[in-house]
């Protein structure tokens, strides 16, 4: 009869706190990605961004009349005009009605 050798394992409650362990170490991964993916989407303004340059582009050729407003997605768009030190500044002001986020873009107005 062949003697048979006693093989070293783990026990089932040492089995158990590794998978309990391996569950949370994933978990906290996945949270911490999530936090991170949604703060990335929330602070994106690569669209609104893009859109002012058009309109930028459009005042510039005289596509546009002054004050000029309008809504984009959730953005709330307003361009003005003052004067300042004799020159003429343009305004470009978009502010995010969900988030508060305000982006601010000047021109100084050329004679073409």
């Amino acid at each position: 009869m062949a003697i048979l050798k006693k093989i070293k394992s783990s026990t089932l409650m040492e089995t158990l706190v590794a998978t309990v362990l391996i569950v949370v170490v994933f978990m906290l991964a996945s949270m911490i990605l999530n936090n991170l993916f949604s703060s990335n989407i929330k602070n994106n303004t690569r669209a609104i961004e893009t859109y002012l340059n058009v309109l930028q582009y459009l005042q510039r050729h005289q596509k546009i009349t002054l004050p000029y407003h309008d809504d984009f997605e959730t953005w709330h768009i307003s361009i003005d005009s003052y004067s300042e030190n004799n020159q003429t500044i343009i305004e470009f002001e978009a502010f995010n009605k969900q988030t508060n986020k305000t982006i601010i873009k000047q021109q100084f107005e050329k004679e073409y």
